[in-house]
Parts: C-alpha cells; structure tokens; sequence
C-alpha cells in the first residue's frame, strides 16, 4: 500500500510540474508527423569484414559492447592482429538522399567493410557499393540499385538556433527506426583532429548503431548526420555532434564526381588570439586567427603574409575564431584567387592569395634536438642562450635565443628548457631576438604587470605565449 501511494505522490508532482506550462499554453513538441513522413527513408546499415582484413580496434572487446563505439571514435587503433571468428559485423545507419538509391552514411561505418547490406524500411535488404568516402570529414556515400525509393528533405543548418528542437532517427545497438530528441547546445564546435567540421552539438541520445543517420530539424529537414559522442562510459552522456548537411553535400557531391574530395590550403600554422594576445597586437577584440609560422614558399608565403599576422577575414568570411579559418580555407577549391584581410602593425590590410591543395600525407616539422643552454635569468623568468652556428644550421634559424630554464611568470605560461623563442610583441611591433643583450634590455624596460607577448618554437611548430612581467 506504501508502494502505491508514492506513485500517486510522484504522479501529482509531475502534475503540479507540468500545470505551468498548461497555465501559460506551453506544449511540447509533437514528433509524429516529421516521423512519419521522414522515417522512411532512414536504412539500417551492416558490413561484413573478413578477419583476415580487418585491424580490431582493441583486441579481446566485443562490438556488442557499448566501449567499442567510443574507443572506435576516440582512441588510436592498434595494429593488425588474427580474429577468432571468420567475419565481423558492424551495425549503423544511413539515409536515402535519391529516389535512385543514394545514401548517405559515416565514413568510419563502412570503413574496410568487404560487404554492405542496407535494409529498408519495408524489410528489403540490399547490397550496397561504396561510391567514396572521406575519413576527414568522416562522410561516405554509397548506393544500392532502386527505384522510387522515398528520400529525405534537405535543411540548412545554418538557420539552426541554439536551444530549438532537433530529432534523431536510427538503429541504436540494431534497434531499428528508434527516435530520440533533444535541442541543439551548440554549434560550430571544433574536436580533436577534425578542423574541417564545425560540428553541430546536440544533447539527443546517440548510441552505437546511430552512427551516419539523420539529424531532422522540426520541419522534418535533415540538418546533420549523427557521427561522434563523448563518453567516459561507451553510451550516451549528453554530448552529440553531427556533421552539418551542407558539409556533407559539397563532401558527397566531389566523391561522385570525382571520387576524392579537393580541400584548400595556404601554408600557415595560427593559434588562438587571446585577451593578452590582443592587447599585445593592439587588435580591438580577442577575434581572429594568430599566424605563428608562415611555410617558406607556401601559398600564403607567396601572397606576402608575415608571422604575427592576424587573419580576420578570408574570402568575405569573417574568422571570428582561429578554428574558423581552417574550415574556411579547407571549403575553398584549390587555384582559386581570394582576398585575405590580415591585421598588422595596428592596422587592417588586404593580400590576394591563390589557395593551394591540402594533402593528406604532408609530414610535420621535426623536433628540436641536441640544445647548449648557458645563460642568466630575467624579469620574465628566463634563463636564455644564443644558439650555436652548429644549432642554427641543425634547426634552420635565421634567429632566435635558446631558453635553458622557466621560472615564475614564463614557467607559469608553459614555457619549457629547448624552446626557441624567435621574437617580442610591443607595442603592436614585432622584434625579432637576434640578441641576448637587446632582448634583456628590452625586458628589462618592462613595468611589473604589463603582459609580454614571446614568439616561441617547440619541436618545428612556433606559437605566440602571453605572460605578464613580474609574477
């Protein structure tokens, strides 16, 4: 009896939770037509892959278990070993784009799949080829032979507001047409390792086997496909990204063109232009994208860029965030001639650059190696050396002091013994460190709290390291 009165007592305070918004003619969102005229074109999606073929992601976890997807997606995988068992079976989702048989689906689904099966709403199962599919925007398009198939209606994400209602239809662990909902928590997020998507957040639930299937908005449009979450368990946890359509569109349309996808490139490696990096540029707002090393003979070397440029605008698009430029660049066709707006020496200027052509298989700069520090401490806590004739033909310096130990105020900002710093920010000005005495008489004018700005190498790669004077 005690059982049933505190269902009755939970019941009413639903009932008095609930009385608000029917006070105020608040209702929820009725998801029953965008269903039902949209759930049709949602397929189920399974791959078989030959043990012989097939590098496990982790050796001795079962598909089946809810950690796969999430080390699949998160978590390098590990070399090539034998399967017990003759083939695998992976399970995802997809959509129908035509009526002829397109579908859209993740890269990562059909990734080394020696079979694809689609199974329809209608119970039908066909084999499906790949048409292309590209890992770094994580989109695949394949095709099944039919006719008259019912397909999705496109939407633009870019009208999608933070906070409106959004709706998920796939095949979570096999389960067929499953719908979830939820609104959308941000977008044009960056994740690691995927600069050329500015995911749409989501807080839908999204399990393994949701994988390349629709995002609808409440137009019943498809605005995204479910590609990734976040879990520290291997199952939902309230943080979904999706690739906006428009992305996946241009992606699918140069594979069945072309069979590859063409990105932009201009030859700069930026960093994020903080508080402290703004006001040591002398820029009006923490906004754009921070050039710290321009590639010799690069597209943007050739266009006249320098390093401590800010880029704030490319082709007409305002780069807001230093996360924005790559996408921007990386949409661009390769040869086309656009105008770059870049802030330097306190002022806006405009360069025209020809944007060149992103390859996969371009190697990083290599690591510093073999440093002699020797030096003495500063007011920024630095402990810095002149480089070797020997360092400079070794690391390809024109000029730069070796820092042989951090301490106070550069220790607190990161700064490590072997990083090379190149120059200082004041004023909005540049200064390359040529000389130790010149860069000590330089900090050595500066006021306790006034933020410095140090251009500074690790390992090949420069960035722009803010720190204040005296702490």
């Amino acid at each position: 009896m005690s059982l049933w009165r505190s269902i009755r007592g939970l019941f009413a305070i639903a009932l008095c939770m609930l009385a608000p918004l029917s006070a105020q003619g608040v209702t929820l969102p009725d998801f029953t037509e965008l269903v039902a005229r949209q759930g049709a074109a949602v397929v189920n999606i399974s791959t078989t892959q030959a043990a012989a073929t097939r590098p496990p992601v982790f050796p001795g976890l079962d598909e089946n278990d809810p950690m796969f997807e999430f080390f699949r997606r998160f978590i390098p995988r590990h070399p090539e070993v034998p399967r017990a068992d003759p083939d695998n079976r992976s399970l995802g989702s997809g959509f129908v784009i035509s009526a002829d048989g397109y579908i859209l689906t993740n890269a990562h689904v059909i990734d080394g799949a020696d079979e694809i099966l689609v199974r329809l709403v209608d119970k039908r199962e066909l084999r499906a080829r790949v048409i292309g599919a590209d890992a770094r925007s994580d989109v695949a398009l394949i095709k099944i032979e039919a006719s008259g198939l019912p397909r999705v209606v496109l939407g633009d994400p870019n009208k999608l507001k933070v906070g409106e209602w959004v709706v998920a239809i796939g095949s979570p662990f096999g389960f067929d047409h499953s719908v979830t909902a939820g609104i959308v928590s941000a977008k044009g997020r960056s994740l690691p390792d995927e600069n050329f998507v500015p995911f749409i957040q989501t807080d839908v639930a999204i399990n393994p086997g949701n994988s390349g299937g629709p995002l609808f908005n409440l137009k019943g449009e498809v605005v995204g496909i479910n590609s990734q979450i976040y879990s520290q368990t291997g199952g939902f946890m309230g943080l979904s990204f999706a690739i906006p359509i428009d992305v996946a569109m241009d992606v699918q349309q140069q594979l069945r063109t072309s069979g590859r996808v063409q990105r932009g490139r201009i030859g700069v490696a930026i960093q994020e232009v903080t508080r402290s990096l703004a006001e040591s540029f002398g820029l009006p707002g923490p906004s754009g994208a921070l050039v710290s090393a321009v590639e010799a003979g690069g597209p943007a070397a050739q266009a006249g860029v320098a390093q401590g440029d800010v880029i704030v605008r490319f082709d007409g698009k305002v780069v807001e965030d230093s996360g924005d430029l790559p996408r921007i660049v990386a949409a661009t066709r390769p040869g086309a001639r656009v105008v770059m707006q870049v802030f330097r020496d306190g002022a806006p200027r405009e360069l025209t650059i020809t944007v060149g052509e992103w390859r996969d298989d371009e190697s990083a700069p290599r690591a510093l190696r073999g440093l002699r520090p020797q030096a003495s401490p500063n007011k920024l806590g630095l402990v810095l050396t002149p480089p070797t004739p020997a360092q400079r033909r070794e690391r390809d310096l024109e000029h730069g002091l070796i820092i042989e130990r951090a301490q106070g105020a550069a220790a607190r900002a990161e700064l490590k013994a072997g990083d090379v710093v190149l120059a200082m920010v004041a004023n909005g000005r540049q200064i390359p460190a040529k000389s130790l005495d010149e860069f000590n008489r330089w900090v050595g004018g500066v006021k306790d709290g006034q933020t410095v700005t140090l251009l500074v190498s690790r390992g090949g790669i420069n960035s722009y390291v803010a720190l204040r004077a005296g702490e």
